[in-house]
């Protein structure tokens, strides 16, 4: 099979980017961007894996940065529509998992209104990048035995309506997308349902690129763990038992022990 039989003329791909080192694409993610005539990604695609696409082959930024978005929605969902119509191999690179928060569902439906032939290739998620790095699990037997994903990235002016008594769950890992600026409402609506204070929290920002930053404290104290944080930096939330990792700690994780 030559590498542009991957993708038929007109063909759309969903592929999963992972959370930014290109060590992590899976091999048919590469050899899918390779077979490409069209790259569309978003602003949280890693450089290194940007650096995979070959020369000749067109690249679109869509920006699609958590309060910067460079196009709305509705604009990408035209653009691979175009790309398809006009006989093109498309890619369209998500970071992380196209699955997870990253409004597949959005585009898939209006290729296929049109009649157009997509596909999905997964990609690793930040959380499970996260835990890696930092040693943890996401799910512990006896002491976490569900995972939950949500997103607190909102239109402007939008408050943050979750179900706190059912996120407060103890035995459960919670992992929080884009959270940073709303780090001090979730520990506030976290421990007024009920989840204990000394909980242990994760916030992991950038997470396998270069500057990774790991930050370990408790959900008390969940505001003062990203002033540090800067709005450009993605940052994710874990939240629970699981995430406090082993007794051996690395050098690159920052453990923060604050009274409040």
């Amino acid at each position: 099979m030559q590498p542009n039989d991957l993708i038929a003329a007109g063909g759309v791909w969903l592929v999963g980017a992972g959370p930014g080192d290109p060590d992590l694409l899976t091999r048919k993610a590469e050899k899918l961007i390779g077979a490409a005539d069209i790259v569309f990604y978003d602003a949280l695609v890693g450089s290194g894996v940007l650096d995979l696409i070959p020369q000749g082959i067109e690249r679109v930024s869509v920006g699609k940065r958590s309060g910067r978005h460079s196009k709305a929605q509705e604009s990408i969902n035209d653009l691979l529509l175009a790309a398809a119509k006009a006989g093109k191999r498309v890619v369209r690179l998500k970071g992380g998992d196209p699955s997870v928060f990253g409004r597949s569902a959005e585009e898939m439906a209006h290729l296929a209104a049109d009649g157009i032939r997509f596909n999905i290739c997964p990609g690793i998620t930040t959380a499970s990048a996260a835990a890696a790095s930092g040693h943890a699990s996401l799910t512990l037997r006896g002491v976490a035995r569900g995972l939950t994903l949500v997103t607190a990235h909102l239109k402007a002016g939008e408050p943050l309506k979750l179900d706190w008594d059912a996120l407060a769950s103890p035995g459960s890992t919670l992992g929080i997308y884009m959270g940073r600026a709303a780090a001090g409402e979730i520990s506030r609506s976290l421990i007024a349902a009920g989840r204990d204070p000394e909980t242990p929290v994760m916030v992991a920002v950038n997470v396998s690129l270069p500057d990774e930053r790991l930050i370990r404290g408790k959900l008390s104290a969940l505001a003062f763990l990203v002033a540090t944080i800067s709005d450009d930096d993605p940052t994710l939330l874990l939240i629970g038992e699981a995430v406090a990792g082993t007794s051996v700690e690395m050098d690159r994780v920052e453990s923060v022990a604050l009274t409040v």
